[in-house]
């Protein structure tokens, strides 16, 4: 009997070699490549077929239907807005997240909620039996009879039960727990989830089947598995949070039917997971009135404006190299905002560690958050604090000068909802606009210098 022909697969990225490396040459990961079978190549290839039997076939641009299918609402305004409006029929939609995070209490609410309206819902676990699955819907408060569970991991049982109920969502979690029985490899390698995700990626395509996957994350925070697994799928989550913190993040970063970079706020609870309905009010509901080194920021997550308090410590180095660390920002740009405040603004830095974070857990990386940063960091150089009844928005140049950005007046807008009194904006932004004078007070400011010296007295 001759014997398998066999090759090394890495875990991370999906390179190929015919020998073990201890690291592979593609990604740089150490100990990932895994020795695999090659797959047969009589293997039946088919082309896309739905289960009417009906066959994909070219056709003119002209000639395709522009019939545009309206999108299901869940009960769940967030989910919505993270989805781009609603559930496309037909998508493929991924969602990924830290362990016990909520994913699967996320979508076995939606589940939930959308067999109530009448579609059909086939939930498949790979990780639970039908009577862990009862139990923790009993507990969420889920009742349905278009609601089915399938505890199954082999593909072409799951294939042929869709087949045969013909359901109009499919939940699969998750994904790396699911075998194709045609592919060698054990279960959770690269070639598994790639060809697992590929008869997944059909069946919603040809049946207009809307389909979510729970995928797993590595402990570098990104999902398990091949790079191609998200290019394949319509649209990527990413469920956050901290595990001793009730709140969740849900964020959108590939969306091919609406904007990226959404953001939903969920609180977990024991009845499941709630919206919240107004998360500015959450991320300054502790917030001190005279502590130094804290501003509020106006942010942009996606569509939607929220209100983040930034806090700053600066201290004197005990070291021989300032430290510099950042929690929800990005530690290159706090270097940099520092240095800008120190040739700028002639605050001596360079001997001070830096600690910035962004309260509450959210991860702020846009640029209109610069303004804010300088203030907290400021503050807190000086001790001196801020107008709890302030905000501020705008970017910052390498020369000093605050620069323009983007929505200004939803900005605003959010502001003054808070009952915030006064916000400094950049300059530029005042062109061709009127603010609301009456309600809330828009300071336009043109250099960082400037605006240290009206917040700062």
């Amino acid at each position: 009997m001759a014997k398998a022909k066999t090759q090394f697969v890495c875990q991370n990225c999906g390179y190929h070699s015919p020998r073990f490396l201890g690291r592979c040459p593609n990604c740089g990961k150490w100990n990932t490549l895994v020795e695999e079978v090659l797959e047969s190549e009589s293997v039946n290839r088919q082309a896309r077929v739905s289960f009417s039997g009906t066959h994909s076939k070219p056709e003119r641009m002209s000639d395709v239907s522009m019939a545009e299918e309206p999108r299901v609402k869940t009960q769940m305004n967030e989910l919505n807005r993270v989805l781009g409006g609603g559930i496309v029929p037909g998508s493929l939609v991924l969602i990924g997240g830290d362990p016990g995070i909520g994913k699967s209490t996320l979508l076995l609410q939606v589940s939930g909620q959308l067999s109530q309206t009448g579609g059909k819902v086939l939930y498949v676990s790979g990780e639970e039996s039908a009577n862990q699955i009862k139990m923790r819907a009993g507990r969420l408060n889920v009742h349905s009879d278009n609601l089915y569970l399938y505890p199954e991991t082999d593909m072409h049982s799951i294939r042929n039960n869709i087949e045969e109920m013909k359901p109009e969502y499919v939940v699969i979690d998750s994904v790396q727990t699911m075998s194709e029985p045609d592919v060698t490899s054990a279960v959770g390698s690269v070639s598994q989830i790639r060809e697992v995700t590929a008869e997944l990626m059909q069946i919603a395509k040809t049946n207009n089947i809307t389909i979510f996957v729970v995928g797993h994350v590595t402990k570098g925070g990104a999902i398990a598995g091949p790079k191609i697994l998200e290019h394949m799928v319509d649209t990527v989550l990413y469920f956050e949070g901290d595990l001793h913190h009730t709140y969740r993040i849900l964020r959108a970063v590939k969306n091919r039917f609406g904007s990226t970079n959404e953001l939903g706020i969920f609180e977990m609870r024991d009845s499941g997971l709630q919206e919240v309905k107004n998360p500015s009010e959450i991320f300054l509901e502790e917030r001190l009135a005279d502590a130094t080194g804290s501003s509020i920021v106006v942010s942009m997550e996606g569509t939607r404006p929220i209100l983040v308090e930034i806090q700053a410590l600066i201290t004197p180095s005990v070291f021989g190299n300032a430290q510099r660390t950042a929690s929800g920002l990005d530690r290159n740009r706090v270097s940099l905002i520092m240095a800008v405040l120190e040739k700028r603004a002639n605050l001596l830095l360079q001997n001070q560690d830096a600690y910035l974070k962004a309260a509450g857990g959210v991860k702020l990386d846009e640029p209109a958050i610069d303004l804010a940063m300088a203030i907290s960091i400021a503050s807190s150089y000086k001790d001196q604090g801020t107008d709890p009844t302030e905000c501020y928005v705008g970017e910052i140049g390498l020369t000093g000068e605050i620069r323009r950005v983007n929505r200004i007046e939803q900005r605003v807008a959010e502001a003054t909802k808070l009952g915030f009194k006064r916000i400094f904006i950049p300059k530029n932004n005042l062109q061709g606009w009127t603010p609301p004078t009456n309600e809330i007070e828009v300071v336009g400011v043109t250099t960082i210098g400037e605006a240290l010296h009206k917040i700062l007295k």
